[in-house]
């Protein structure tokens, strides 16, 4: 994993979307997927800044949604999906066809997950993958636990993902999650690893003791050879 201590938030989104620019400039067709939450929000805002000046770039970009609060609306205020439609589906005008994404209440969870198995290897594998690190130590929504999924699964949350920002403030209670598996995210050709946010201060510091542990899913990623995580510098603080 290579890491890159970032002065502030602000610097943090700078170097993400300067990533995220220089993928697509080497492969417009980038299939990239997407987290949702604080830590990306500015990155995607700069993007958008540049998709203002160079739309071509943009033209074949394809967008996996990471994962999807399950049992709300898909046009609740809270979903990963209006997240998303605000911030980056919408601005960078990613089209259905080139947007693989989770329904947020389907009637059968299981059969969703094995339809977004099916787009993902029709499309896949992910040649980027965003992440950010839950307070828990939670990927996507790869809770801790005895064991991790690989693949897409309907996920039990816990009551620390139950507190999240996305939802606290906004909509509905989800009942379940949906998520891309662990494999899944681990076959990205490369990895970017987000962390910013005062919460997230002890598990940066767990996951700095490179102990590999399903109790804490985001230490896998060191098992990756392409991760490149940047902290704000203020997690640290």
């Amino acid at each position: 994993m290579k890491i890159i201590e970032l002065e502030n938030y602000d610097a943090l989104s700078r170097a993400a979307a300067d990533q995220i620019i220089s993928a697509l400039e080497k492969n417009k067709s980038a299939l990239i997927c997407a987290a949702t939450g604080n830590s990306p929000t500015g990155t995607y805002g700069l993007l958008k800044n540049h998709f203002d000046l160079h739309p071509e770039l943009f033209s074949d970009l394809r967008i996996i949604k990471l994962d999807e609060w399950g049992g709300l609306p898909l046009d609740d205020p809270s979903t990963c999906e209006s997240y998303l439609v605000k911030h980056l589906t919408g601005p960078l005008q990613i089209t259905a066809g080139r947007y693989i994404s989770f329904q947020s209440n389907p009637e059968d969870p299981a059969r969703e997950c094995d339809r977004i198995q099916r787009e993902l290897s029709l499309a896949g594998p992910i040649d980027l993958c965003i992440l950010g690190l839950g307070v828990n130590g939670h990927l996507a929504l790869n809770e801790p636990g005895a064991f991790l999924v690989a693949g897409p699964h309907k996920a039990e949350l816990s009551e620390t993902s139950l507190m999240h920002p996305m939802i606290e403030r906004k909509g509905g209670k989800p009942s379940f999650g949906l998520t891309l598996g662990m494999a899944d995210i681990l076959r990205s050709a490369c990895i970017l690893f987000l962390v910013s946010g005062s919460k997230k201060k002890d598990i940066l510091s767990d996951l700095m003791n490179r102990q590999i542990s399903t109790s804490l899913p985001a230490s896998f990623l060191w098992l990756h050879p392409n991760v490149v995580c940047l902290i704000d510098r203020n997690v640290r603080l």
